[in-house]
């Protein structure tokens, strides 16, 4: 019996260290690879029935009060397709990190660690698993290479059989990418603290409503829909 592939896209938000921001949250979406082209297709139909550009990207950044019912209809469309799951790891102040603390350990490391955490639970050993990440600056490559890394050591998979790729794509290749951009988008906002624009409020309202969760605190580890992790540095 052939072992289920899965498809696997992550994105980050503030995960810089000194990017003048509080809060870090890693997240990704994941769905059976032979599901990603059906849920590309019907996220491109909310696009159409909305009157928007089947090139139009989906960011976080681009939530507004006028465009509030085209991103609800996304964040509904997400909770209501059994096959899409999400989960966030959010670093609530990165403030107080002390990375002095542990030998040979600096930011870059604390945030491979950081990974590790967040995709951990989302791995099965009788499983497969692309993972896709989005380009974020030129050090991409070498990110890339030693996330996949961490992540066959940490898992034990050192034949790669269970994690077969990790890849960077550019999120507007990807639906599903800039789905999870959303979603990290809204557990950001909360755990920054921010406010003052009516759409964000009042697109975060409706996943607290939706979840009822209040996107700042830790969920049920085997929550499978809408997982949250909320770091309170147990183990760095």
């Amino acid at each position: 019996m052939m072992s289920q592939m899965y498809n696997i896209y992550c994105d980050e938000s503030c995960h810089l260290e000194n990017d003048g921001q509080r809060a870090m949250v890693l997240g990704a979406i994941w769905a059976s690879t032979e599901m990603t082209r059906k849920i590309s297709l019907d996220i491109k139909h909310i696009k159409e029935r909305h009157k928007l550009s089947h090139q139009l990207e989906i960011k976080w950044t681009k939530v507004s009060n006028s465009k509030y019912e085209f991103y609800h209809d996304l964040v509904e469309y997400f909770f209501s397709n059994t096959c899409l799951h999400f989960r966030a790891l959010i670093v609530p102040d990165k403030s107080v990190l002390n990375h002095d603390k542990f030998p040979g350990q600096d930011h870059d490391l604390f945030y491979y660690k950081m990974y590790f955490q967040m995709l951990h639970p989302i791995l099965r050993p009788d499983s497969k698993y692309r993972i896709y990440i989005d380009i974020k600056d030129t050090l991409g490559i070498s990110k890339q290479l030693k996330l996949h890394e961490v992540l066959c050591n940490k898992e034990k998979d050192f034949q790669r059989n269970i994690i077969e790729r990790v890849q960077q794509i550019r999120s507007h290749e990807s639906a599903i990418l800039q789905l999870t951009d959303l979603l990290i988008g809204a557990v950001s906002y909360v755990n920054r603290g921010c406010a003052g624009n009516a759409g964000k409020e009042r697109l975060v309202k409706y996943i607290q409503d939706r979840t009822n969760y209040n996107l700042t605190s830790s969920t049920f580890l085997r929550e499978n829909k809408f997982n949250l992790f909320c770091w309170q540095g147990q183990e760095f």
